[in-house]
């Protein structure tokens, strides 16, 4: 790991030469002088920074967030019954190329409980297809991730909300239990044009708007990496400062354990690896300021190693980020 993170950081060297004479003859002083690991923990503080992020999403399209690892938005507008499918163009710009009519939940707002028929407002992943359902749900089905960590959080229960069909032998209402049903050849249609693991679903009870800025969107991003600063080099006292008072992890431990837990683990003042990569941050639809934030993360020091995905809900105060739940 080292290796590679000197190899990386002489790459980053050149890589400044290219760009920017002055760049690179202060970035190798400081080498020179300091050492990798001083001018690595100096590009760890400016990741941290607005001004990067300001610039380094300018030009990407940000209609839904910011998005790494996703090629599709499905987009669910109850009020008007519309499932639409948004692709990434070859400009990487998410464009409107399939719109489908949709039947949602009998009962208006957001799910709360099993039984309650309605559909829930939220983001979510397809985790899995089914080429073999009943026929009351037509050719095939798409699995929602319903509920959520936001929804545990939340309290909500419930499940088996699919993307579905119309049935094939039968009469059906104009209306769901909760899932989102479109007709036969729609969903043929759908699973045509997309691979579930690069799909992300957006369920809103109104239209889609693109109103959150990139300003916003950057200044989150800074702080992901500011959380991931005080995480990397054990600023407890920074790092849990993210946190919120309402914080519960996604096996029911609450702040005052997660800070007795991490202040633990923090003295120990280890050395540490942690990169994040396909990271999305998503504005939460029938919210005015909370964020799905997902990542794929390595975390490696002497004690401990982890790879896998993360889930951070959080939530925008005075502009700045507190973690209200995490998996």
């Amino acid at each position: 790991m080292i290796v590679q993170n000197k190899r990386m950081l002489l790459n980053i060297l050149l890589l400044l030469f290219v760009i920017n004479s002055s760049l690179y003859c202060d970035a190798l002083t400081q080498y020179r002088k300091y050492g990798i690991k001083n001018l690595e923990k100096q590009m760890d503080k400016d990741l941290a920074t607005q001004a990067y992020w300001d610039t380094y999403i300018q030009n990407i399209d940000t209609r839904f967030g910011y998005i790494e690892s996703y090629k599709n938005v499905l987009t669910c507008d109850k009020s008007n019954s519309t499932l639409t499918l948004y692709t990434k163009d070859a400009n990487q710009s998410f464009v409107s190329t399939k719109g489908y009519s949709a039947f949602t939940g009998k009962v208006k707002g957001d799910k709360v409980k099993e039984g309650d028929l309605r559909t829930p407002i939220g983001v979510y992943k397809l985790v899995k297809k089914l080429s073999k359902v009943d026929s009351f749900y037509g050719l095939m089905a798409f699995v929602t991730s319903y509920p959520n960590s936001y929804d545990r959080y939340l309290g909500k229960n419930g499940s088996g909300i699919w993307i579905h069909g119309l049935p094939l032998d039968q009469e059906r209402d104009s209306y769901t239990k909760g899932c989102i049903a479109i007709n036969n050849s729609s969903i043929e249609c759908l699973d045509r044009h997309i691979d579930i693991s690069e799909t992300i679903l957006i369920i809103s009870e109104e239209e889609h708007k693109d109103n959150v800025s990139k300003t916003t969107l950057a200044n989150v991003l800074a702080q992901l990496y500011a959380w991931r600063y005080a995480w990397l080099y054990n600023d407890i006292t920074s790092y849990l400062n993210f946190y919120d008072t309402s914080f519960l992890r996604f096996d029911g431990m609450n702040i005052e354990d997660f800070s007795k837990y991490k202040t633990r683990i923090f003295k120990k003042d280890e050395t540490k690896t942690i990169l994040f990569t396909k990271i999305n941050v998503l504005p939460y639809p029938g919210t005015d300021n909370m964020y799905k934030v997902t990542f794929s993360e390595i975390y490696n020091s002497s004690s401990f190693s982890f790879t896998g995905d993360k889930v951070l809900i959080l939530k925008l105060e005075d502009s700045k980020i507190k973690i209200i739940t995490e998996k």
